[in-house]
């Protein structure tokens, strides 16, 4: 796979959507915006990937609720759909308007941080070692925040509200109890993503230029492949940051779930192997237009960003 790019001064390459003046034309071809300037470049990525990863999101916030809920092992009756857009139409109109949206302000402050991290150890590490990719910047708290907010019926009302009674009652290991597997999922999660990107790039954009719908479709398809193998860790990363009562009652599991191996033991004995992908659809339908927005904004700010740089310095 050739992560690299080598347009500088191809024939066969047709001209992108560059810069309109011919000496911005000709800085784009033999310094093209994949292979950045150097005294740019990693604030051109943390820029692009801050303002990417907020846009992502906030945008797909709501089906990113959806999903919370559908990964619950044992769910209220009140709380059973059947599908996403039929759980955002229940959610609206039995739980109000702004429901899918509680907990959206504790993911847009840790968002821009964590993807500004994302995309600048995606870059450096593609740049310097090919084909080692390294997962970017999470907030474990942000995580568990957000998906007790998520929760049906949850009992918090605010983001500090949240965070202290969670605090308060269940210590501050309550907010890493799905380190573990949030790293073991991120890992293969990040690695089939940017791969099938990459891939996906080699066919749709051989030339590596600045082309909107080659990165929708590149990143839609590597979010889907993504989220949907990865699916099982998720469900088992939601149980432990929901520490859903309902669930762990049944199996007379007292006190607080903690660890990878017990979430597994505790989904299959609940689900079997069903309840691993208990949620599947609703992730892969929350990731695929995510990470499409995610690589369209990063590649569009990359490249107008290095295009301005291009052009000052001409």
């Amino acid at each position: 796979m050739e992560l690299g790019c080598a347009m500088a001064g191809s024939a066969a390459a047709p001209p992108g959507p560059g810069p309109p003046a011919a000496a911005g034309a000709g800085l784009m071809d033999s310094e093209d915006y994949e292979s950045l300037p150097s005294g740019v470049a990693l604030g051109t990525h943390m820029v692009a990937g801050a303002v990417a990863g907020i846009m992502e999101h906030t945008i797909m916030y709501p089906v990113d609720s959806v999903k919370t809920r559908m990964q619950s092992l044992q769910p209220d009756p009140k709380a059973q759909y059947r599908g996403v857009f039929q759980a955002l139409r229940k959610m609206v109109r039995t739980e109000g308007f702004w429901r899918p949206l509680r907990g959206i302000d504790v993911t847009m402050l840790g968002a821009g941080p964590a993807h500004a991290l994302y995309f600048a150890c995606y870059e450096k590490m593609k740049k310097s070692l090919s084909d080692i990719f390294q997962p970017g910047g999470n907030s474990h708290l942000a995580n568990v925040v957000k998906q007790r907010l998520q929760m049906f019926n949850s009992p918090y009302t605010s983001v500090l509200g949240c965070v202290r009674t969670v605090h308060r009652t269940e210590g501050l290991g309550a907010f890493y109890r799905s380190y573990t597997t949030q790293l073991t999922m991120n890992v293969p999660f990040q690695a089939i993503h940017f791969i099938t990107y990459e891939l996906m790039q080699e066919h749709l954009n051989p030339h590596r230029q600045y082309h909107p719908q080659s990165h929708i479709v590149a990143g839609a398809v590597a979010g889907a492949v993504a989220a949907a193998a990865t699916t099982p860790l998720d469900v088992c990363k939601t149980l432990l940051n929901t520490q859903e009562n309902t669930a762990l009652s049944s199996l007379k599991i007292r006190g607080h779930l903690s660890g990878m191996a017990n979430a597994f033991s505790t989904v299959y004995q609940l689900g079997g192997v069903p309840g691993f992908f208990k949620g599947v659809q609703a992730r892969v339908i929350y990731q695929m237009p995510s990470t499409a927005i995610a690589w369209s904004v990063y590649e569009f700010f990359k490249y107008f960003l290095t295009k301005r740089a291009l052009e000052r310095r001409a």
